[in-house]
């Protein structure tokens, strides 16, 4: 008697696109996030062209920035953060802003492929600086503007992993002291007091 062997269900949180509570912000995000290194890798080893190279990859970064910040972030894991400048000291800050944890319960699956995406890009644009400079010290028919568009990359892929990174502290650190605050009527009443007495003046 034969015996078929069991097939093993996915769980939530296992790195298949099919369990996403956005499948399409998901595959769109990550094939951002590939063919930005697909279109740099296959140029610096199949083509000479670099104008053509540098554009269609920059294109891409730049897509991919706009749709992780704008989309993707907010989608996937609730998260999202903007850049503002006070008109009048024309200082800068960044602005972080998160989904309220009562109201949308974030897929694993989403937030395990969205923070291994993010971390694992600025490290592949690393090593591909790296490989970039051997091929230019080995003198391999490399020029050194392919230095220049990793830069780029990781201008970019670094700026949305530290904003997101701090996005996501500053939202567990909020969620915490609203618990901690809210825990119990005589604390929501003391707070309560106190702010009005603060909005007051």
């Amino acid at each position: 008697m034969s015996t078929q062997p069991a097939t093993v269900e996915p769980q939530q949180g296992d790195l298949h696109w099919r369990l996403s509570s956005h499948p399409v912000t998901l595959l769109t995000f990550l094939s951002f996030r590939i063919s930005s290194l697909l279109v740099y890798i296959l140029g610096l080893w199949l083509t000479k062209n670099f104008i053509l190279v540098f554009i269609i990859t920059v294109i891409l970064l730049a897509v991919d920035f706009y749709y992780l910040k704008n989309i993707a972030g907010r989608r996937l894991v609730g998260l999202r953060w903007w850049n503002e400048v006070n008109s009048q000291t024309g200082e800068s800050h960044w602005v972080f802003e998160s989904a309220d944890p009562e109201t949308r319960n974030i897929n694993a699956t989403d937030r395990r492929f969205f923070w291994l995406a993010l971390y694992a890009q600025p490290g592949l644009w690393i090593l591909l600086g790296v490989v970039a400079v051997i091929k230019i010290v080995t003198f391999i028919s490399v020029t050194p503007f392919w230095i220049s568009l990793v830069v780029i990359a990781l201008v970019l892929t670094v700026t949305n992993t530290l904003a997101f990174s701090r996005c996501d502290k500053f939202s567990n650190a909020t969620n915490m002291a609203s618990n901690a605050l809210y825990s119990g009527g005589l604390a929501r009443s003391v707070a309560t007091g106190m702010l009005g007495r603060f909005f007051n003046r």
